[in-house]
């Protein structure tokens, strides 16, 4: 793995936080970048943040049993609905990185739902996102307060949210390895 110098966050980076950030909104959480340009700043969806609610709590839902859990995409605007996916060929998606894409036509997404063309283990769903302004992420990087790995989005379809974090950094190896296994409360250590 490069070192964290090197790694600049683009589009389809994860972000991990460091194990003692502070920040209940990010603490141990895993952030997926859909959106990072300089100079408008970036925006992204923790992968590994539920909520209590389902989808069918938020659109009218015809599928029943594609009524998946929501995850919490972030503090911002916590009333609207993200999502992100493996389906390259929903119209006006974007493409972020490996088999991951964020966004598309809504409606055609509801259509092949309720058609079952769609598997609820190729799409999760978010309320809210993380926001940054043009500057702030990097300046949090460069304070160790993120570590910013490129070649790991596919993760977030094969893992589970409680999971992600622990493993993506395994996987990192070395250094990331072992904060990997810091206690999240090292005085019960």
């Amino acid at each position: 793995m490069e070192e964290d110098s090197l790694m600049k966050p683009q589009n389809g980076s994860l972000l991990i936080s460091e194990p003692f950030l502070g920040d209940p909104n990010f603490e141990r959480s895993v952030v997926l970048i859909c959106s990072h340009e300089d100079a408008e700043g970036t925006f992204g969806l923790v992968l590994n943040r539920k909520s209590n609610l389902r989808l069918s709590d938020v659109i009218d839902l015809k599928n029943d049993a594609f009524d998946v859990e929501l995850g919490i995409g972030g503090p911002v605007q916590y009333n609207t609905l993200h999502y992100v996916h493996r389906l390259p060929h929903l119209p006006q998606s974007i493409h972020l990185n490996e088999d991951v894409y964020w966004g598309g036509d809504f409606e055609m997404l509801q259509t092949m739902i309720e058609a079952g063309i769609v598997s609820n283990n190729d799409i999760k769903f978010f309320l809210g996102y993380s926001g940054w302004t043009a500057g702030q992420l990097q300046k949090e990087i460069d304070e160790n307060v993120w570590i910013v790995n490129n070649k790991a989005a596919n993760k977030l379809f094969k893992l589970e949210p409680d999971k992600l974090w622990r493993s993506v950094l395994r996987q990192m190896g070395g250094k990331y390895k072992v904060l990997s296994n810091y206690p999240v409360d090292p005085r019960l250590n």
